[in-house]
């Protein structure tokens, strides 16, 4: 799961800028760039930051080692000179950022990393890579987990993505709200709960559904979880607590009408005594299905392909931009405010910023308010950004679960309607103080 080198996560024009201002002298000068996206994506209300743990780790191992500066070498992708400044790459710099697991709006600098140009420039792609998947999962899985209300999720991705995005995935939905995943690389490296008991291939392998069940009862107990859908429901729940008794741990639904199959399934397990056997249902749920079985006597809720596609959002569009140069390699040189003014939507503000979430008078987030200035005093104390790397080192990593419980509380600062499914703007708009230098 883990490589030698993040180096390479990396386009090919970081590289050629880096050595266009080294021959310009320009790749010394002070420089902030900033992580933030124009907009939501359709119909969103809110975004979730998730991914600044794995930043922090692709930043520590962005090192260009023999192997790598080879390659580069034989490729001819820079000259000897940069392969030289690169053999010895150590970001130095500063990262300030949203905690991860807070929520962000449009224009909110969710990551504002300081330091040279050169060590600054080459982090952008590794950087977006991370938060914009990150975010998009984290985002589909706070709305989950708020259709879902109290009854937990699990994350069962792991087969519709690439196997190292579906670790990542599995991290960022935990960060959302889910309560455990099936996959067990997520459960190694991050420490989330797994789960698992068996699938239809089990059943089939078989002569009957009875042997299924009861080598299953035999191995893990009868609290485990008997997958009753491969043939006939009916007839699977009623052979189910035959062989496992009313301590049956929970059945588990993948086919059908849920709605209409959960009610049928709970009635006949609680006519067989079955009063405490849960019910988990799968089967390409999305927030909106899971919002449509809030009234049906389901206990879990298993999620795979929407969660991890971001549930038609797979990125959050989050850029990269610089906002702030020197004017020359001097370090008492000052900041002059960049940005690009080109038309087609794509024009970004200038300027070091902060960001702070100002609150009406029951303590509701009403506006994200950013500015380049001094800080209003009655925003000092809701300032969002934190020191997450300082002189090259990380001084702020977290236990995800620290990250997990922070996301609960920053969306239940949010206005009522923040978890409504329907489609509409951000929440609370994004306020602009004055920009100054």
């Amino acid at each position: 799961m883990d490589v030698p080198s993040t180096a390479l996560f990396t386009d090919h024009y970081e590289l050629t800028m880096l050595q266009a201002a080294l021959k310009a002298g320009t790749a010394d000068r002070r420089s902030v760039f900033e992580a933030f996206t124009r907009r939501l994506p359709e119909g969103r209300r809110y975004g979730v930051v998730a991914g600044t743990g794995r930043v922090l780790d692709a930043v520590e191992n962005f090192r260009f080692d023999a192997a790598v500066l080879d390659f580069l070498r034989e490729r001819r992708i820079v000259n000897e000179e940069t392969l030289e400044w690169l053999a010895s790459y150590r970001f130095g710099g500063d990262i300030w950022g949203y905690p991860e697991g807070e929520v962000y709006f449009p224009g909110s600098p969710v990551l504002r990393v300081e330091g040279s140009f050169a060590e600054c420039v080459l982090l952008e792609t590794v950087i977006l890579s991370i938060l914009n998947h990150d975010s998009a999962i984290a985002a589909a899985a706070s709305r989950m987990a708020s259709a879902a209300g109290d009854r937990p999720l699990i994350e069962m991705g792991a087969r519709r993505t690439h196997e190292l995005a579906a670790v990542a995935a599995s991290r960022a939905a935990y960060v959302g709200g889910f309560t455990s995943t099936s996959d067990l690389a997520a459960g190694f490296r991050y420490g989330i709960p797994t789960v698992g008991t068996s699938a239809h291939a089990f059943t089939l392998l078989h002569d009957r559904e009875r042997d299924a069940f009861q080598a299953q009862v035999d191995s893990l107990g009868r609290n485990t979880t008997l997958l009753v859908d491969t043939y006939d429901v009916t007839e699977a729940v009623r052979v189910a607590v035959e062989v496992a008794g009313p301590e049956l741990g929970a059945v588990r639904i993948d086919s059908g009408d849920l709605l209409l199959v959960a009610h049928r399934v709970r009635q006949q397990l609680d006519e067989l005594g079955a009063e405490r056997t849960r019910i988990i249902v799968t089967s390409d749920l999305d927030e909106y299905a899971i919002a449509s079985l809030a009234a049906a006597p389901v206990d879990a809720y298993g999620v795979g392909t929407q969660l991890v596609t971001g549930s038609g959002h797979p990125t959050c569009s989050m850029v990269y931009k610089l906002v702030a140069r020197a004017e020359s390699a001097d370090p008492k040189a000052p900041l002059v405010p960049v940005a690009k003014k080109s038309s087609g939507g794509k024009t970004s503000v200038g300027g070091r910023k902060w960001a702070a979430r100002r609150l009406d008078r029951d303590g509701t987030a009403e506006a994200e308010v950013i500015g380049t200035g001094p800080v209003p005093a009655e925003l000092a104390d809701r300032q969002l950004l934190v020191e997450l790397v300082k002189g090259g080192e990380v001084v702020a990593r977290e236990a995800l679960d620290v990250v997990r419980d922070r996301h609960v509380a920053a969306r239940a600062n949010l206005p009522l309607s923040a978890t409504q499914l329907s489609r509409g703007e951000a929440v609370i708009p994004t306020e602009y103080v004055p920009v100054s230098a």
